[in-house]
């Protein structure tokens, strides 16, 4: 067999990757909306086991984005018809996302996390500018002569609900101007304050993430509406409904 029939069949098991990913994903963050201007739903954690995906967590509670969903730019979900993420729009991107490092204030992530994170600094911003040429990416600047942008795009230090943030790579790779940035998983600010387009929950949640992420399991974060999720889940290798019936009950 040649080396383009492996990708082929290699790409095939993988389900979720993109055309140049070959090993599949192990790990799976789940979660599911009711419809597109949803701000609520509910998210689990899966893992592959002897090719199936099993739960790893019972349902939890999440925030979206104000204004709902809309379809993202990640391995899986961009140009599906419908409605399309860009900046600004205070919706969370909807589709299949790998799940970049974690960026904390801290010096350390909880007891018992290994993932891989980056200390934010005083020094650090996250470009939320289309027209800077680095523009939904993580940059660090000269503390003693700051750019004039600074100041805006700078990330929050200290804040209680920036204390994690998990990276959702939405439009990462390249970042596409204007069609959205700054995308992760973060503490909520309160039980029913939504976000401006990441997915938000409570603290001990987010403990619970970081405790259970895996670099090497090459986690993706999967986020759909109910009736998008019911249509794709076997096209996509996503669990089946019947796996994820915790979340189809409880998302109304």
């Amino acid at each position: 067999m040649g080396k383009a029939g492996l990708i082929v069949i290699l790409s095939g098991l993988a389900g979720l990757c993109c055309g140049m990913a070959i090993s599949p994903p192990e790990q799976m963050v789940l979660s599911l909306a009711s419809n597109w201007n949803s701000h609520t739903g509910n998210l689990q954690f899966f893992e592959r086991s002897a090719g199936k995906w099993v739960a790893a967590s019972p349902a939890i509670s999440v925030l979206y984005g104000k204004s709902g969903l809309a379809w993202g730019r990640g391995l899986r979900g961009t140009e599906e018809p419908g409605p399309q993420k860009v900046e600004r729009d205070k919706r969370a991107p909807a589709g299949v996302f790998e799940i970049g490092k974690v960026y904390t204030f801290d010096q350390a992530l909880p007891e018992g996390a290994v993932y891989p994170f980056h200390v934010v600094t005083k020094q650090c911003a996250w470009i939320d500018d289309p027209t800077h040429p680095d523009y939904n990416r993580h940059v660090e600047v000269d503390a003693n002569n700051p750019p004039a942008w600074f100041e805006k795009q700078k990330m929050k230090h200290n804040d209680p609900a920036h204390r994690w943030l998990i990276e959702i790579r939405h439009n990462a790779d390249p970042p596409v101007s204007g069609a959205g940035s700054a995308i992760f998983f973060h503490n909520r600010r309160g039980p029913n304050r939504a976000s401006a387009g990441c997915t938000v929950m409570a603290e001990e949640n987010m403990v619970r993430m970081l405790r259970w992420l895996r670099a090497e399991a090459r986690p993706q974060y999967v986020l759909l509406t109910k009736d998008e999720y019911l249509q794709r889940w076997k096209s996509w290798g996503l669990p089946s409904p019947a796996a994820a019936d915790a979340l189809l009950a409880t998302t109304n």
